[in-house]
């Protein structure tokens, strides 16, 4: 180019100059740009347009099953009123007597997202005034192992950003929390449902903490954790907004009770917890990846849908103990525990032109990659002989739940 007078000193451009996503691949020319021509850190994840770079960060999301398309218990569980895992995989729910719920994998989502499913909680008992000591939760706890690279307890410890979907009757103010198990500290930070009834998008920042390594193994370490509701014992301090050792009155405060109404419900989705001060867009994995990450943690060998499921070979040790292996589709996060219902006639062998029925079945052995149960009380056959095992009931069930 030419100039008129004396040529201006060239300026480099810097990320401010750029407006967030408006580089996208087709504005540049194949070997246009070179490394030497990039000051560092100028391009940002914020500058570049969704699809830019492909798979920039596979599996970049620490959640399980954000989206709740995974819900190998059931779709739908009733009378709630304590701990457990119900519906979707890998999202526990914590109730400490404050009301009681009905939970549901539905169908209702934010429209356009790309989401099919959510976690859906509905109060059918309410308790307008909790005890100072109750509370409730949805959570999920993540394998310190699999943070490791959030450098958490150095001086470099990554921030994380929390983003995802969320709809209620209730409007107000609402805590999420990240829980460090290894340490005992936490760190919280309030969103707010605006608009009754409508899908909002909401994305929390929490920095790194320099404070306290995460353990390098299978066991708890992280949790991320909604609250739903809270007594004065999580409510009556200051919000702990930066990571801090635990003190149970500054988890909560400022948390609506949505247990005050039988007509209250919340809907959560596109849960997404990733290095990084800024959200991407949620990272949807294949159905056949995110079932095979659910099933570490629980594998429904057999489900309950309908008689006659089969669940695999067996053979009679002895003439009352029947032997049954099983082998599970990926490594569990350690020893499984079996559950199965222990009712009159559940299971069943067909054997040498017979049959024996039999209620329940218990682990002799296991690993986390298979298991060898057996049932000694039922049967009666004659040693050496094999059959085939199946389900004898339609809510009957085989599954292995190692969760954290």
């Amino acid at each position: 180019m030419s100039y008129i007078g004396k040529t201006p000193t060239p300026s480099p451009l810097t990320s401010s100059d750029i407006a967030d996503n408006i580089i996208t691949s087709a504005k540049i020319v194949d070997g246009a740009i070179v490394t030497a021509d990039i000051a560092d850190a100028n391009v940002t994840a914020a500058k570049l347009a969704s699809g830019t770079v492909q798979n920039q960060s596979a599996f970049k999301n620490i959640i399980i099953n954000g989206d709740m398309n995974i819900a190998q218990r059931a779709t739908s569980a009733s009378s709630l009123t304590g701990n457990g895992y119900h519906t979707v995989d890998r999202f526990q729910t914590v109730i400490s007597s404050i009301g009681t719920w009905t939970q549901t994998q539905s169908t209702d989502v934010p429209t356009g997202q790309g989401f099919a499913k959510s976690l859906k909680m509905d109060c059918t008992t309410a308790d307008a005034s909790p005890a100072s000591g109750d509370n409730m939760y949805i959570r999920q706890e993540i394998e310190g192992q699999n943070l490791q690279y959030l450098k958490k307890g150095t001086s470099s410890a990554e921030s994380t950003t929390l983003s995802f979907w969320v709809k209620s009757n209730k409007t107000g103010t609402y805590i999420a929390e990240l829980y460090d198990f290894d340490n005992s500290r936490q760190i919280s930070q309030a969103y707010t449902i605006s608009s009754a009834n409508t899908w909002e998008k909401k994305t929390l920042t929490y920095a790194g903490d320099t404070t306290g390594a995460f353990g390098n193994d299978n066991n708890q370490s992280l949790s991320c954790t909604f609250w739903l509701g809270a007594g004065s014992n999580f409510t009556s301090g200051t919000l702990s907004t930066s990571w801090s050792s635990v003190t149970n009155a500054n988890r909560a405060v400022g948390q609506v009770n949505l247990a005050d109404s039988t007509s209250n419900e919340w809907y959560v989705t596109g849960v997404q917890l990733e290095a990084g001060t800024s959200a991407s867009d949620f990272e949807f994995l294949p159905v056949d990846v995110n079932l095979q990450r659910c099933q570490r943690y629980y594998y429904l060998h057999s489900e309950e849908v309908a008689n006659n499921k089969p669940i695999g070979v067996g053979f009679y040790y002895s003439s009352s103990y029947l032997g049954i292996s099983v082998f599970f589709p990926v490594s569990m996060r350690g020893t499984p525990s079996v559950k199965s219902p222990n009712s009159a006639d559940y299971f069943r062998i067909d054997r040498n032109g017979g049959n024996d029925v039999f209620n329940s079945i218990a682990m002799e052995i296991g690993s986390s990659n298979c298991m060898y149960c057996y049932n000694a009380s039922q049967t009666s056959g004659t040693g050496g002989q094999s059959g085939y095992v199946r389900t004898n009931n339609a809510s009957s069930y085989l599954a292995f739940e190692a969760e954290l």
